[in-house]
């Protein structure tokens, strides 16, 4: 559901830069409506709208959605100050290699790393294995930046359709090949459960 609310402003986005310019006039005011920058700036408003709901539900905002909110409101900024796309192409190239300097840096730094935080409370298995997935993670991230950022600047005309729906099924098939990954853990502590459930007292 969260990974549902993060896309929304990202939707909107796509929907307003398919859409042919037009000019929106009321009385003095005159707006024009469609293609990248009008769309820049639904993403931006949008994403304060979204996250801010977010922050009034819940009293907070995770790592991830502040990263991704900083990284909007910056990216946007600048490319409707300057009227330059190349900046805007650059956010999600950015936030991805964000996350995963996160996922490396908890991997040789903390005690825990942020996978292991992020699911230890769903499923429990070996340091080793914790250490894989972390690694996984990371190189996923870093993976999904690098070609955000090559679909970005050698395919112009399809960039945007990449963002929003081949970064969204690239990160869908790394959830079904984790979950995978990790049955195996999930499928023993539930056959624990019931081992101990069925166990006869003496």
């Amino acid at each position: 559901m969260k990974q549902l609310l993060d896309y929304i402003p990202l939707i909107f986005f796509f929907i307003v830069y398919k859409m042919e310019e037009r000019v929106i006039q009321l009385g003095s005011f005159t707006y024009n409506f469609g293609g990248i920058f009008s769309a820049t700036e639904v993403l931006v408003t949008s994403s304060i709208l979204v996250y801010g709901a977010i922050y009034l539900i819940n009293k907070k905002l995770e790592r991830t959605q502040l990263i991704t909110l900083g990284a909007v409101i910056i990216f946007c900024s600048f490319t409707i100050i300057f009227r330059e796309e190349a900046i805007l192409k650059w956010k999600a190239p950015v936030v991805n290699w964000i996350f995963a300097s996160i996922f490396l840096g908890s991997h040789f730094f903390t005690k825990k790393n942020a996978t292991q935080l992020m699911l230890e409370h769903a499923v429990e298995m070996p340091a080793h294995v914790w250490r894989r997935l972390n690694l996984a993670w990371a190189f996923f991230f870093l993976f999904l930046g690098s070609v955000n950022l090559f679909v970005a600047f050698t395919f112009h005309e399809y960039w945007v359709d990449f963002k929003v729906f081949g970064s969204m099924g690239l990160l869908f098939l790394f959830f079904i090949g984790q979950t995978f990954y990790i049955f195996p853990y999930l499928k023993e502590e539930d056959e624990e459960e019931i081992e101990t459930t069925e166990k006869p007292s003496a």
